[in-house]
């Protein structure tokens, strides 16, 4: 019984390592348009530590979707522990009237905050059109939905964003 727990976990190596070859440097090239070298490179490692398991299910289907969808997880919970960080920090710096501004930053949080907060499907189109540079034609395409579908979801993220906005 051995030898067939083994050959499985040889084949699921060779699957992960099969999935590595083929898509790590698109990978690596999409999270740092996405979230710039500084988090890419965590980003990308963690992903392939997360992938790992997926494996046990069997064959992995998309494995494009299913790398950004973790990676797109990974980094919404950075960033989200970031913004508690920043402003657990900007509380602190009140209380004990140290007063330092932070308004880049403060801007910059805001903005990611705004961005995870889209549900997935608008988050997907959005994400793709302002950090990745693709057409409404390449997201369809890349989504599998009509280039009209990936207008209708932009625009509603922008009107999301807006409306966060204005709270």
């Amino acid at each position: 019984m051995s030898y067939g727990s083994d050959h499985m976990l040889d084949h699921r190596r060779l699957t992960v390592s099969a999935i590595y070859d083929r898509y790590a440097a698109w990978l690596r090239a999409k999270l740092v348009r996405l979230y710039g070298t500084q988090d890419a490179e965590d980003l990308f490692q963690e992903t392939w530590l997360r992938l790992a398991p997926y494996q046990a299910v069997g064959e992995i289907r998309h494995p494009q979707a299913l790398l950004m969808r973790i990676a797109s997880n990974l980094a919404a919970d950075r960033f989200a522990r970031r913004a508690r960080r920043s402003r657990h920090a900007a509380d602190a710096s009140q209380s004990h009237g140290c007063g330092l501004e932070m308004p880049h930053q403060a801007a910059e949080v805001l903005a990611k905050q705004l961005v995870l907060g889209l549900p997935e499907p608008l988050r997907d189109v959005f994400v793709l059109s302002r950090f990745g540079g693709l057409t409404n034609s390449q997201i369809g395409e890349q989504l599998g939905i009509s280039p009209k579908t990936v207008e209708w979801r932009m625009t509603k993220a922008l009107a999301h964003c807006a409306a966060q906005l204005r709270r």
